[in-house]
């Protein structure tokens, strides 16, 4: 037996080295953009955007090695989208900390999340979670990718009248994701392996062609991270302003992994009795990444819901998660190359994934709108506030009122009351960022 088999058990799950391989391609060139992208938004913030472009990639690596290694779970790890908006333009260009202090908040934040991990009281949130709000968080997650990839792709475009409207079809991005999309579609139809990365090549050829991609050459030597490594000023971090944006990172952390890691965990077939320890030890491998990322100088690491991409690809061990982590350690020195996949190659993957994801809606009691409506609310949320843990929010909340005021008090798990209380505290008290 090889240390594959050994390690990732692939024969067991129905899976070959290939596949994983492929997968993890797959997935990376789907969240590749972080590495540009998260840099971007945090130098906007005052940080250096190439110890930023270090950090981002090492985090991801190690993450996501320890994710495969130790929870043996397709699911890749980066810096996560949203936080770190949050992070540069409402913690510290709006709120005025500094960017060392905004640090040291994700730091802390970690290490809560981490506690409530290694005591078990995330698995008990995960326990309470109502099996109708389980299935929302994947349809809520299907539409969120959505959502991403039409914007990617330039088919949704922002509108002041509207907030979003139909964007211009005749530009060459546009026509190469629809297209990319068609081919993945009808790829897979046909059980093409590897259709959705064929796809995302095919599209990132054509943009050499049609869309003025310009080739940026191979290798680069990797910056310096010294400028952001363990810069954070945790003093700071617990000074009394600054704990409400603790607050904020914990239940976003918390409620955005854990319903990502769930989401694409049951999209992989993972969330079935015998395998549930696997989903615990995810949850510790992401919590310790939080903190570790701080350490090492950008905002918090999170699962990545593109990760959905790969297990469609046919991932479902470690050696997924493995394949991607070698890939964002390689940008560190090839980081021209790495960029050259233009969003809207991606956007075609993650818009039929999406399309797939949504497939739970069936699994839906239909009949029972207190058990419908609030998974309707928590699906629909999702992209409409762009986050994850909003619509977990709303969800928990409608679902307890609903519970409440329909006299079924009795039927909801005593965790769904402390998480919706906790939610509405949060709404109430401190506001919807």
């Amino acid at each position: 037996m090889n240390w594959t088999e050994r390690v990732f058990k692939l024969q067991e799950h129905g899976t070959t080295v290939r596949t994983e391989l492929v997968a993890g391609l797959t997935t990376f060139l789907t969240m590749a953009y972080i590495i540009f992208v998260n840099p971007s938004i945090l130098g906007d913030a005052g940080m250096p955007k190439d110890a930023v472009f270090v950090a981002t990639c090492l985090i991801a690596a190690l993450g996501t090695t320890i994710m495969g290694l130790y929870a043996n779970y397709p699911i890749a790890l980066a810096p996560g989208m949203g936080l770190n908006a949050y992070f540069a333009y409402v913690v510290v260009l709006k709120m005025g900390f500094t960017w060392q202090a905004a640090l040291g908040a994700v730091f802390v934040s970690g290490c809560l999340f981490l506690a409530v991990t290694l005591f078990g009281l995330r698995g008990l949130i995960i326990r309470g979670i109502p099996h109708s709000l389980r299935y929302a968080i994947t349809v809520g997650i299907g539409l969120f990718l959505a959502l991403i990839a039409l914007k990617s792709a330039g088919i949704v475009a922002a509108s002041p009248a509207t907030f979003v409207t139909l964007g211009d079809l005749h530009t060459p991005p546009v026509v190469l994701a629809v297209l990319g999309f068609v081919l993945i579609a009808v790829l897979d139809k046909l059980k093409v392996p590897g259709a959705i990365l064929i796809g995302i090549v095919a599209v990132t050829i054509a943009s050499f062609f049609f869309a003025g991609n310009e080739f940026r050459g191979i290798f680069s030597a990797p910056p310096s991270i010294a400028p952001t490594f363990l810069q954070l000023d945790v003093k700071a971090a617990l000074t009394g302003g600054i704990l409400n944006v603790i607050l904020v990172f914990f239940l976003v952390e918390l409620f955005d992994a854990t319903g990502t890691l769930m989401g694409v965990a049951k999209r992989a077939g993972l969330l079935v009795p015998g395998k549930m320890d696997r989903l615990n030890r995810s949850l510790l491998a992401d919590s310790g990444a939080i903190f570790a990322g701080a350490l090492l100088g950008t905002s918090s690491t999170t699962a990545y819901v593109e990760s959905a991409a790969g297990v469609q690809a046919g991932g479902r061990t470690g050696l997924t998660a493995l394949t991607v982590a070698v890939l964002f350690l390689a940008c560190l020195f090839i980081a021209p190359l790495a960029g050259v996949v233009p969003a809207y190659a991606t956007a075609p993957a993650l818009f039929f994934v999406a399309c797939l994801m949504l497939r739970d809606l069936t699994e839906l009691d239909w009949d029972d709108t207190t058990e419908v409506i609030p998974a309707a609310v928590t699906a629909l949320t999702m992209p409409f506030t762009y986050s994850i843990a909003n619509g977990l929010a709303f969800g928990f909340i409608a679902y307890a009122a609903l519970k409440l005021f329909t006299g079924k008090a009795k039927e909801v798990h005593w965790m769904v009351w402390i998480i919706g209380g906790v939610f509405l505290f949060k709404f109430i008290y401190i506001g919807g960022h």
